[in-house]
């Protein structure tokens, strides 16, 4: 979510290594990375084969895959390397929670540019090993690929067990529903604001000692950094009987209003409910926030707090793909008004196309 220019950076900054992927070579960078890796409980067999074997005791398997690309997703001068592994490992763990599952494997598959420092790729490992430890205990990375690329990318590969649960989708969500979020909205896109509002230089491009300023007097920089998604909540919500759910990634009123398209109903958020900055809550992502519909008689279970409520479809339809912009008001509403303000992020309309 981070769109517009930079320079052309793989971090070295932030890690001090005389050794680039390109003087070592991938062998003996990969002994390096593989040791710092969180180890997954569910595994069978581990990194060093052509796959790994992962333990199914559900007998079904949550997958989803996300990316992060230097530029539109992340700044060097703005985040650590460690803080580039946990924000991609969170990101992914949050989709599998999203389903009601426990996420139990990453596969990580990086591209760097040849002068990236090996210490580089060491620290966003330990973002990995971090994020894990932190958020999902018991999940580990089982294996991946190393390439060369002039933009830094990380594309990452998540897993999940069920437990025996049914998978909580989009689609479910019915009228009378209770709408509900665990975690934090709007707090990351209110830290990404700041770093662009006064952590850039005379020219306009992202500066690392601003950068650190700012972080030192703005709470919500290590948000946006390292969002803490509650990933336990997942499996609380569908246990608890969740009808639809998903995590806020990409901005609440956007989310919630691919819950109301998927669902055919549409989906009134209460402004007192969302907090005082009510156009970051509402159209800031990041936060990865997990936003459920709940039965009108279910209890709430914490970590969950009352948002909205979901009402009856439009009448003669008019719902589109995502809950797209010329009909969002159709879908989603604010204290009973349409809500016709900003959506969210989109990496092809939110994105200048800079490298970064």
């Amino acid at each position: 979510m981070q769109h517009g220019g930079e320079h052309s950076q793989v971090g070295e900054a932030a890690v001090a290594d005389a050794d680039t992927v390109a003087s070592v070579g991938e062998i003996a960078t990969l002994r390096r990375i593989f040791p710092r890796l969180p180890q997954a409980s569910a595994t069978i067999v581990g990194p060093g084969d052509d796959a790994a074997v992962l333990a199914a005791p559900d007998g079904r398997y949550v997958v989803t895959t996300d990316m992060m690309i230097a530029g539109p997703d992340f700044r060097w001068a703005w985040s650590s390397p460690t803080d580039i592994g946990w924000k991609a490992a969170a990101t992914n763990l949050a989709d599998v929670a999203a389903m009601g599952a426990r996420p139990t494997a990453l596969v990580v598959a990086i591209a760097a540019p040849t002068n990236t420092p090996v210490g580089t790729l060491e620290a966003v490992a330990d973002g990995f090993r971090d994020a894990c430890e932190a958020l999902a205990p018991g999940c580990g990375v089982v294996g991946g690929d190393l390439s060369v690329s002039d933009v830094f990318t990380l594309a990452v590969t998540a897993f999940g067990d069920l437990e025996g649960r049914r998978p909580v989708l989009r689609s479910g969500a019915r009228p009378g529903d209770v709408v509900a979020v665990a975690g934090t909205l709007g707090r990351a896109a209110r830290g990404l604001r700041a770093l662009f509002a006064d952590a850039v230089d005379a020219e306009g491009m992202p500066d690392a000692r601003l950068a650190a300023d700012v972080a030192a007097r703005v709470p919500e920089v290590a948000v946006q950094r390292r969002p803490q998604p509650p990933i336990f909540a997942g499996a609380i919500a569908a246990t608890a009987g969740a009808t639809a759910m998903l995590d806020v990634s990409d901005g609440l009123a956007l989310d919630a209003g691919r819950v109301a398209e998927a669902s055919g109903v549409r989906i009134d958020l209460h402004a007192d409910a969302l907090g005082d900055d009510l156009v970051s809550a509402l159209a800031g992502g990041e936060d990865h926030a997990l936003l459920a519909c709940f039965p009108m008689e279910a209890v709430l279970p914490s970590p969950f707090r009352a948002i909205g409520v979901v009402l009856p479809g439009p009448a003669g339809g008019g719902m589109v793909a995502g809950g797209a912009s010329d009909e969002r008001g159709l879908l989603v509403s604010v204290d009973g008004h349409p809500y016709g303000g900003a959506l969210g992020w989109d990496p092809y309309s939110g994105w200048d196309g800079a490298a970064g």
